[in-house]
């Protein structure tokens, strides 16, 4: 083979020896491996080893020669992150995270990119530049920050999701930023709203479209490409939707990450979606790596040892500004301080869609080709930041745990119960009620909460509320639950409602639980569990509001009391209520075999 022929391939060689053989050293070092493909662009690109073959041709080998020709591989690993968020949400879980999808994390982007462009104006930039620069800084890294929280397993936790949240709601406003990039590019007014009705006319077409064709035509496929049984026919289709998908959604003038991400939420109830994870997982992470590899390869870092203290002062400003921006609605959603904080943190620097929208502005001219350097710059380098972020938030959280452990019993911690007594987790209107309930009737209680302005009036009026954390094993056994009467579980926070049952029972196979259930489907994952009664917040209000119109309309009070009665006797089968004599049963078999 001529060595002209070798010269084209000698991009993806190196851009695959340095994943093979540079990643595992870095990696062996401590450093996370997406900081280590930030290094190793920074390194191949034209500042560095670039510089250098300039007095010494033979390094030429080992710099990328044709960086813009990537590009197109790198974008697909966005791409592909983002069809494995959807297969981690459904329709259901979107619905039931909107308040902090599209409340918190919408707030977040219309604040943080209102601010930012402010501070962009003061810096001599024009308004319309000042308002691109806000929207491209509010924005934060999806792919570091999932990746980060993917890889201590804690996408799960109260910050991986409030981050998740925020981060969700961030890549959901990219379209309509884009929208709006290519109308301000337009100088005429008229033109300008003709084009965003069209634009956003054919989003919403190309979203339906999307949605139909995932929700109708999507399983049948894979049904009949699976039942070939061959990996390599199953791996082909999986990637002709992300990408296909993908690519119908930039025709319509979407981006491609959301239309794949579109297709990732229309698969995620499949019987498909473990498999489709498993076919997409190392496409993602190498092409993930290849477009962080790129990032640090246009790093300009002249510009930095050019003048290093307006750059490292810019990028410190953005990052506490986001974060007060971000602290400030959690205590307006009641969020828990220690996980905000910790989200907060993580979404302070910007992120990979910065690139993209300050791309899509400079060429519609709105910006200078080199006039987004000092931007980019530090926008790369917050991302270059978010690995070490993550650590400082990893050792503040260990921190503050260990502290929480040791001072359980000294923040008004609930003093030995020496009688049964029933725990009521959450205080919020329902927990309230249901103490309130149970003082008249001279049941003895203990409520507890995490919320300090819950708990501190409540101490006030003399009620026993304590502060605490009822997810803690340790402050569940400072409640005296191995003495309780009833475990009542009442926040609206699902996530917590299943970790406090699940101690409790292991604690406790006999405990009797009654918990607080956000609909049907909830309820038969809490009795699947081994709780005694779960209260589904949907039926309920709709059993009391089902008595209250038969009583109004005749139906003599005791009728429509038993009609309601035998309603809800109905549901409790139908949403799997164990029978009680094989509740009790399978408690004293489980006592049994811990003695």
């Amino acid at each position: 083979m001529p060595a002209e022929s070798l010269f084209a391939y000698k991009d993806i060689l190196i851009i695959l020896g340095a994943a093979g053989l540079v990643m595992p050293l870095l990696l062996r070092f401590g450093i996370n491996s997406i900081l280590g493909f930030l290094i190793i662009g920074v390194l191949l690109g034209p500042h560095m080893l670039g510089a250098l073959a300039r007095h010494l041709p033979f390094i030429s080998a080992l710099t990328l020669s044709n960086a813009h020709a990537a590009n197109g591989m790198a974008e697909l690993g966005v791409v592909f992150l983002l069809f494995l968020i959807g297969l981690e949400l459904s329709p259901e879980r979107l619905r039931t995270m909107r308040r902090l999808v599209f409340g918190y994390g919408g707030l977040q982007v219309i604040l943080s990119t209102s601010v930012l462009a402010g501070l962009a104006h003061l810096a001599n930039y024009t308004a319309i530049q000042s308002l691109i620069i806000g929207m491209a800084l509010a924005l934060s890294s999806t792919a570091i920050v999932i990746q980060l929280f993917s890889d201590e397993k804690r996408l799960g936790s109260q910050a991986g999701r409030i981050s998740f949240a925020v981060l969700l709601m961030q890549d959901l406003a990219v379209i309509p930023m884009l929208l709006l990039i290519t109308a301000l590019a337009n100088p005429s007014a008229t033109n300008m709203m003709q084009s965003l009705l069209l634009a956003a006319g054919q989003a919403l077409l190309a979203g339906a479209a999307i949605v139909l064709v995932g929700r109708y035509a999507l399983r049948p496929i894979l049904r009949f490409v699976a039942a070939t049984k061959s990996p390599d026919l199953f791996m082909a289709i999986v990637l002709f939707i992300a990408m296909g998908t993908g690519a119908a959604a930039t025709l319509a003038g979407l981006s491609m990450s959301l239309g794949a991400f579109i297709a990732g939420i229309m698969l995620a109830e499949t019987e498909y979606r473990r498999a489709i994870e498993t076919t997409i997982e190392p496409f993602k992470g190498l092409l993930l790596g290849l477009f962080f590899l790129l990032v640090g390869l246009n790093l300009d870092l002249a510009l930095l040892v050019k003048m290093p203290w307006q750059i490292l002062g810019a990028l410190l400003a953005i990052i506490l500004t986001k974060m007060a921006i971000m602290m400030g609605l959690a205590e307006l959603y009641r969020l828990p301080r220690q996980s905000a904080f910790e989200a907060a943190m993580l979404m302070g620097p910007g992120g990979e869609f910065a690139f993209v929208l300050l791309a899509s502005a400079t060429a519609s001219g709105l910006f200078a080709p080199a006039a987004t350097g000092p931007i980019l710059l530090i926008v790369s380098l917050g991302m270059v930041a978010l690995p070490l972020l993550a650590r400082l938030a990893k050792t503040l959280r260990t921190k503050l745990k260990a502290a929480n452990k040791l001072d359980i019993r000294m923040m008004q911690s609930p003093p030995a119960q020496d009688e049964a007594h029933v725990i009521v987790a959450g205080f919020g209107r329902v927990g309230s009620l249901v103490t309130t309930l149970l003082e008249e009737q001279n049941v003895p209680y203990l409520a507890v909460d995490t919320d300090i302005n819950n708990v501190s009036p409540a101490r006030n009026r003399g009620q026993k509320v304590y502060y605490g954390d009822a997810t803690n094993a340790a402050f569940l056994e400072a409640c005296g639950i191995d003495k309780a009467k009833c475990l009542a579980i009442t926040m609206d926070n699902p996530a917590q409602v299943d970790e406090i049952l699940k101690l409790a029972r292991a604690k406790r196979p006999d405990l009797k639980i009654i918990a607080r259930a956000r609909d049907e489907r909830h309820a038969m994952r809490l009795y699947q569990a081994g709780v005694t009664e779960a209260v589904p917040e949907t039926i309920e209000a709709s059993l009391q509001l089902g008595e209250a119109v038969l009583v109004e309309t005749g139906v003599p009070m005791g009728l429509a009391i038993a009609a309601v009665h035998e309603r809800r006797d109905g549901f409790r089968k139908l949403l799997g209520r164990p029978n009680r004599r094989d509740e009790v049963a399978k408690a004293r078999s489980r006592l049994k075999g811990k003695k």
